[in-house]
């Protein structure tokens, strides 16, 4: 599918990997400054569809490539299909994520194409590892912050949530809610992503105060403001089964309508 564009034929790691963040750099742009114009595009009335990203950093939402084995690997098919079934900022954390895959996939078969020795691979997965991933750009410019935790082998999704780095953090709360904590989630073992950083500057939406570092952090689906767990009385594993949080003001918005 890169037939319009400027042939670019990558011949190094440093040049397989400026071809990745071409290519990643496109796809980010679909996806968050672009997303609606991206959005509007992927109409489920339409063929399958794909979202090519280019080492230009343009990107491109076409057919696949017609030519059987394609010249590249090829990029998540029909995704158009599934854009109605979702809430939209799901299905472009869903793209992001198949997304991501493929460019994996170019930089691999790069590898491969050029004769890449095992040292030479590990140089430039090391180089593509030191970058987040498409999706963790998506879903935290959508302020859709995923958590995952672990319950009897089986992995889960939690969105608008955000964890501290460390476990014990939540656990030593004070008061009614580390008791809660202890009985309700006793049994589950949690990962935790480390974004402290992120929310610096963030203000609790009750009490006015900075996000610290070891402290639950809950987003509002309907204003999306940010509190603090402990002040609008959510737990995490509480938060493990609220489909959509309301904070205590939109909740009792008579105006408001789910």
């Amino acid at each position: 599918m890169d037939g319009n564009h400027t042939p670019y034929n990558p011949r190094t790691v440093e040049d397989v990997f400026k071809d990745f963040k071409g290519r990643r750099a496109g796809v980010i742009k679909a996806l968050t400054n672009d997303a609606d114009a991206f959005y509007q595009q992927c109409d489920p009335e339409k063929e399958n569809l794909c979202l090519y990203g280019f080492p230009n950093e343009h990107w491109e939402v076409n057919l696949p490539a017609e030519e059987i084995p394609p010249e590249l690997p090829e990029p998540a098919l029909g995704i158009n299909f599934a854009r109605n079934g979702m809430r939209e900022e799901d299905w472009l954390s869903l793209v992001a994520v198949h997304s991501d895959a493929w460019l994996i996939s170019i930089a691999f078969y790069f590898g491969a194409r050029f004769g890449f020795d095992r040292a030479e691979r590990k140089r430039l997965f090391d180089m593509i590892n030191d970058l987040p991933t498409i999706f963790e750009i998506v879903t935290r410019k959508h302020n859709a912050r995923m958590g995952a935790y672990r319950n009897s082998n089986t992995t889960k999704s939690i969105s608008k949530v955000q964890y501290a780095s460390e476990p014990q953090a939540i656990m030593n709360t004070k008061g009614s809610y580390q008791q809660e904590e202890e009985e309700e989630d006793d049994e589950e073992d949690f990962n935790y992503d480390d974004d402290d950083d992120e929310h610096a500057d963030a203000l609790c939406g009750a009490c006015g105060e900075n996000y610290g570092s070891g402290e639950f952090w809950i987003c509002c689906d309907v204003c999306e403001k940010w509190f603090h767990g402990k002040c609008v009385k959510i737990t995490p594993a509480r938060a493990e089964h609220i489909k959509q949080y309301k904070c205590p003001s939109c909740s009792s918005n008579k105006k408001f309508r789910p």
